[in-house]
């Protein structure tokens, strides 16, 4: 019972972490309907942002956590004025082909500017904090205050802004949406800066978890994308929940199988949740 609680409270922190990407995934196919390739590379330059802040400037690593969001989001909209609004309108495996690319590019840039080795935050070993028979990194605590600040943020945002329902309008039905007025350009914009912002922190948090490599977001591609069809494709709140239950799925899944093997659960949730709920676990506007 007790490393099935330790497992669970690890997959927890995983779920939060993927649950941070799955959101901006999810916000992007549902308001410009195309499978986003690039999203896991956008959580690794996020990363990489950051450990040039505490590089440069010596500060901790939540200190540089908002210029990290601000800059991928930038990047974010930047790349789509510059690639995907030109071909914003063609069949969507065109975009989608294109979004692979731009996954490549980021990830040979990450390699050109900052290398190929693992790379870390902060030397040295990180002590352990023991409470009664289970055991956290301080980092642990830092990771879910933050993550679970920024779930608050992004449900304030949708639920209570104008541009926030906007995009969950857009999300739900594009057409019906464009016909009362809602500025589509400007929705395209704030989604690109939600989404990139969102996966910077969940690169970040990854990376003080674990270790900061090139192919860091891409080896997490695949359970964000499981959270996301999981709790409801275009649904912010079912990828929070959706994230949570793949994170503790592929934790709890080591005590039956190798740790190796924790991608194939994800990928096995999202093939059972395709097969036989390809709606999600979360109905409507959610």
């Amino acid at each position: 019972m007790i490393e099935f609680i330790q497992l669970l409270m690890n997959g927890i922190l995983l779920g939060s972490i993927l649950a941070l990407g799955a959101v901006g995934a999810t916000m992007i196919f549902g308001v410009l309907r195309f499978a986003h390739f690039a999203h896991g590379d956008f959580m690794a330059i996020g990363a990489y942002f950051a450990l040039t802040v505490v590089t440069v400037f010596n500060l901790p690593v939540l200190a540089a956590l908002p210029v990290a969001m601000v800059l991928t989001a930038g990047l974010a909209i930047a790349i789509d004025q510059v690639v995907y609004r030109r071909i914003r309108r063609v069949q969507p495996v065109i975009l989608l082909i294109a979004s692979f690319a731009t996954a490549l590019v980021l990830r040979s840039f990450i390699q050109m500017v900052w290398g190929s080795s693992n790379q870390v935050y902060q030397t040295g070993i990180q002590m352990p904090m023991n409470f009664g028979p289970f055991t956290f990194k301080p980092d642990h605590l830092l990771i879910f205050g933050a993550a679970a600040v920024l779930v608050v943020a992004v449900h304030l945002f949708l639920s209570r802004t104008k541009m926030g329902k906007a995009m969950r309008a857009m999300s739900d039905n594009m057409d019906l949406a464009l016909v009362t007025g809602i500025p589509a350009n400007r929705v395209i914009i704030w989604t690109w800066a939600i989404g990139g912002s969102l996966a910077a922190a969940a690169g970040v948090f990854l990376g003080m978890d674990t270790r900061l490599h090139p192919v860091m977001g891409w080896t997490l591609l695949l359970p964000i994308f499981a959270a996301t069809i999981l709790g409801g494709i275009g649904r912010p709140y079912g990828a929070i929940l959706g994230g949570l239950v793949i994170g503790c799925a592929m934790e709890l899944s080591t005590l039956v199988i190798p740790g190796a093997y924790k991608p194939a659960v994800a990928f096995a949730i999202m093939v059972a949740t395709l097969v036989f709920r390809p709606q999600g676990i979360i109905k409507g506007n959610a």
